[in-house]
């Protein structure tokens, strides 16, 4: 390992990075919350493996070459932007046709029709893997954090942000599916159903809207 020292500060800003990028709010953090808060903690947990799923899966592409590709298959990224911008739009809808349940209505949804783990992991996937941003945020993080003359150092960069990926997502997670938290949102769920529909309505249209 003591190869590794002289690359160190260079993994440790890459690092730094990577914690910015995950922990700031974005459409797969605010989908973690929301679960985590309206469904309980197993069902933010298989929402967030789905995301850390969807975001190594771009870490191994940004690994293997993907700049390359995307250079060949340019049109490719244009079809993912609009695919990822149309169902962030589609989960603003689901949002606000939530917020605009009766209580009575939303009780029942809660109680009795629970989506399933796997629902729900599909989900996260989704979100991390229609996104483009992820992609270019793993092709700076390769570029930044591997020497070119040290390209042994990859799997140690990659292996670090997993470690943090799973600390960060599954932390918000666990974070907001603690019973206070579960309470509070019973008790303001139209406010919070309403403002996840316009945040998720705002990044899908800035993801539909953006120049890659």
């Amino acid at each position: 390992m003591s190869y590794l020292l002289p690359y160190l500060p260079q993994l440790m800003v890459a690092w730094g990075a990577y914690i910015i990028a995950t922990a700031s709010p974005g459409p797969a953090v605010v989908a973690i919350i929301s679960t985590a808060i309206s469904r309980g903690r197993n069902a933010g947990l298989a929402l967030a493996f789905g995301v850390l799923t969807g975001s190594y899966t771009w870490a191994m592409l940004a690994a293997a070459g993907l700049s390359a590709l995307i250079r060949t298959y340019g049109n490719a990224l244009f079809i993912l932007k609009i695919a990822g911008g149309l169902y962030l739009l589609w989960l603003a809808f689901k949002a606000l046709k939530a917020a605009m349940r009766k209580e009575t209505e939303a009780a029942l949804t809660l109680d009795k029709q629970p989506p399933s783990l796997r629902r729900l992991y599909l989900k996260g996937l989704g979100i991390h893997l229609t996104n483009p941003k992820a992609i270019f945020s793993w092709l700076t993080l390769v570029s930044l954090g591997t020497p070119q003359d040290a390209p042994q150092v990859m799997p140690v960069l990659i292996g670090g942000c997993m470690v943090l990926g799973v600390v960060i997502f599954m932390g918000f997670a666990l974070l907001f599916s603690i019973e206070p938290v579960h309470r509070g949102y019973r008790k303001a769920r139209r406010w919070i159903e309403g403002a996840m529909a316009g945040f998720f309505a705002f990044a899908g249209l800035k993801l539909l809207t953006v120049k890659l």
